[in-house]
């Protein structure tokens, strides 16, 4: 008898503690946080220790922040929406055509958009969390930032084809396997964490990468895109349902001026 209250107890604290976000090998899980290398926790931050490949040093040596890596996306043609039942009466199926180009292997992070020597500097950046992916920033602001890197914002349709592929994947990574191991997503009310306050580490989920190894283009953060009304793709770290996750789901804003804090963004480039 006490021994059988004394499991049910246990599996009682368990259930209630706050379930760890799903790192990659190389991550440390800290909370809903997926932090590099060897790294403290302190709230929903990471204070990093050592700085591990694929990440660098920059600024003056004391910063570890995502490498400046470039993909080049062919040009790619390719169907939209009616190969995936889930996509019916939601998604019109249409034929996306675009390339090539070359897109950020990472969304852009605090460390590149708000440094004190940055483009945008801001008082709230944390250089002891500098990979973590930046948000609250508005669609003009994330064009300026790409155009001041000899870079724009993505079209819808480049996005499209960078996620999918010529395949017309469902995921980044393929068809199936949307599980907290491969996005950020789920953070803030489950199923892959509770009590999230922002975006997680850029790339710490290397396992839900496209093909070619682009980062991140579902969860962490929805990134804005160029088209004609508000538009964001790609699922973010409150995102509570997998299928939100779809490479053809796509959320409007209320304006250009938006700012959200599931909101970040990365640049394209001319070949």
């Amino acid at each position: 008898m006490g021994a059988a209250l004394a499991i049910a107890a246990a599996v009682h604290t368990l259930s209630a503690e706050a379930p760890q976000a799903s790192c990659s090998e190389g991550f440390i899980a800290r909370g809903t946080r997926c932090c590099i290398g060897d790294a403290d926790g302190r709230k929903d931050a990471c204070i990093v220790h050592v700085c591990h490949a694929p990440y660098v040093l920059s600024g003056d040596g004391t910063v570890c922040d995502a490498p400046d890596i470039k993909i080049r996306i062919p040009l790619t043609e390719v169907m939209v929406g009616p190969s995936d039942w889930e996509a019916e009466g939601r998604v019109p199926p249409r034929q996306v055509r675009a390339g090539p180009f070359d897109i950020d292997a990472f969304e852009v992070t605090d460390a590149k958009l708000r440094c004190p020597s940055c483009l945008h500097p801001a008082a709230s950046f944390d250089a002891a969390d500098a990979a973590r992916a930046a948000s609250n920033v508005t669609r003009a602001e994330a064009a300026d930032y790409c155009l001041q890197r000899g870079g724009r914002l993505p079209t819808e349709d480049e996005w499209l084809v960078a996620a999918t592929g010529a395949q017309g994947k469902r995921y980044p990574w393929g068809d199936t396997g949307a599980v907290c191991r491969r996005a950020a997503f789920g953070l803030l009310t489950g199923p892959c964490g509770t009590g999230a306050t922002g975006p997680d580490t850029v790339g710490a989920h290397p396992l839900g990468d496209t093909p070619l190894g682009v980062h991140d283009l579902a969860g962490n953060v929805a990134e804005w895109v160029a088209s004609e009304k508000p538009t964001v793709r790609g699922g973010s770290w409150k995102t509570g349902l997998a299928t939100e996750l779809r490479t053809w789901a796509k959320e409007e804003l209320a304006s250009d001026g938006a700012r959200d804090p599931r909101v970040g963004f990365r640049c394209v480039y001319a070949p």
